[in-house]
C-alpha cells in the first residue's frame, strides 16, 4: 500500500451545535381564548463525537477536513412541543487515536475499543420555553430562554499503532524483511535507508493456533528524538507496544554501542519506554559461525537475546518463544 496512505496525524477546527431557543406561546382554542404559556423547550446542539472503527488503520480520510460543524438545535414551539435536536458530528478513527485540544495539547480521549464512543465538544443545551416560567405571580410570561452557544475547539488526532511488539532498529537493520517472513504483511523492502515510510503490522503465527501482532516501525537514526530523520513522526508508535524487538544486523560494527543509541533515542523521547519489556534481535546471523557467535555474545547487552536470519530462518521459532513468553509474562 503506497506510503501516502498513512496517515497518522490531522488538525481540524470543530464547532459543536447550537442549543434551540425556547418558544414563548400562549394556548390559544376556540373555547379557551386565555389559555395558560405552553411554550416548549428548544432542542439540543449537536455533538462532535469520535467513534472507534477496528477496520481503519488510517486518518487519511479526515486529511482534507477543515472544519466539522455540527447542526444546531430546533426552536421549541407551542403545545409544549420541544425542537428538534441538532445533528451529530461522527468521526470515525482507528483503533489508537488520540485527541488532543490543539492549544492547551491536553488530551480530550483515546481511542481503545471498536465502537467505543467519545464526545469531544457537547452541543448547546436547549432553551426552557415560557411554559416553565408560569407562577401564581406570573400567569403569563412572556419570555422564554435562549439557546446554549456550542463550543468550539482546533483538535488534533494523533493515530499511535496498536500492536503487541514493535521493531526497534537502523534503517536497513532488516525489519521489514523479518516481518514478511514471519507473518503474511508485505511492506516494501529495498538495499537503502528509509525504505519504511510507515509503520506496517503483521499478525505472527505461533503454536496452537496462537497469534499476536507486530509492527515494522520506520528507522530510528541517531537524534530522532530531536526530529532528526523521520524522528518523533514515528517515535509515538512504540508507546503503545507491550514488548520492544531490538534488531541490530550482525555486520554492525558495535552491536550494543547500536543498541544503546537506540535505546537512549527512546529515553531521550519518553522515559517510560524503559518500562517496557526488550528483546534484542541480532540479525543477519547466516553471516555467522557458531565460535563468531560464542565471541559476539560475551559484549551483548544485558537482556534476552537470540541470533536469527530471516534468509534462513534460523532462530525464528526461538524468536517467536521469546516474544510470546514476555507478553505473557504478567498474564
Amino acid at each position: 500500500m503506497a506510503s501516502s496512505n498513512f496517515v497518522d496525524y490531522v488538525k481540524i477546527y470543530c464547532l459543536s451545535g447550537n442549543g434551540g431557543a425556547g418558544s414563548v406561546h400562549f394556548r390559544r382554542e376556540k373555547y379557551i381564548p386565555k389559555g395558560g404559556p405552553d411554550g416548549g423547550d428548544g432542542g439540543k446542539g449537536g455533538d462532535i463525537i469520535m467513534v472507534g472503527n477496528a477496520q481503519m488503520w488510517t486518518l487519511l480520510h479526515l486529511r482534507f477536513e477543515r472544519h466539522l460543524r455540527a447542526g444546531h438545535g430546533g426552536p421549541g414551539g407551542g403545545q409544549r412541543s420541544t425542537g428538534a435536536d441538532g445533528e451529530d458530528i461522527i468521526i470515525e478513527v482507528p483503533l489508537g487515536t488520540v485527541a488532543k485540544d490543539a492549544e492547551t495539547d491536553e488530551v480530550i480521549g483515546e481511542i481503545m475499543e471498536d465502537g467505543e464512543r467519545i464526545v469531544l465538544l457537547k452541543g448547546g443545551r436547549g432553551g426552557q420555553g415560557n411554559d416553565h416560567y408560569k407562577s401564581a405571580t406570573n400567569q403569563a410570561p412572556r419570555y422564554a430562554q435562549p439557546g446554549e452557544e456550542g463550543r468550539e475547539a482546533t483538535i488534533v488526532f494523533e493515530l499511535k499503532v496498536l500492536a503487541d511488539v514493535g521493531l526497534v532498529g537502523f534503517p536497513n537493520a532488516g525489519k521489514s524483511t523479518l516481518l514478511s517472513v514471519v507473518s503474511a504483511a508485505k511492506p516494501e523492502i529495498a538495499d537503502y535507508p528509509f525504505t519504511t515510510l510507515q509503520p506496517n503490522l503483521g499478525i505472527v503465527a505461533y503454536r496452537d493456533q496462537q497469534s499476536f501482532i507486530m509492527a515494522d516501525i520506520p528507522g530510528i537514526i541517531e537524534g530522532a528524538h530531536e526530529g532528526k530523520g523521520l524522528g518523533l513522526r514515528f517515535l509515538r508508535h512504540i508507546e503503545r507496544n507491550s514488548v520492544l524487538l531490538f534488531l541490530v544486523p550482525a555486520d554492525s560494527d558495535d552491536i550494543k554501542k547500536e543498541y544503546h543509541v537506540l535505546l537512549n533515542e527512546l529515553k531521550q523521547y519518553n522515559p517510560e519506554l524503559l518500562d517496557k519489556q526488550r528483546i534484542l534481535a541480532v540479525s543477519k546471523s547466516d553471516l555467522l559461525d557458531r565460535e563468531l557467535m560464542d565471541e559476539i555474545e560475551k559484549s551483548l547487552p544485558d537482556v534476552p537475546h537470540v541470533f536469527i536470519s530471516s534468509v534462513t530462518n534460523k532462530g525464528l521459532m526461538a524468536l517467536k518463544d521469546l516474544l510470546w513468553k514476555a507478553l505473557n509474562e504478567d498474564v
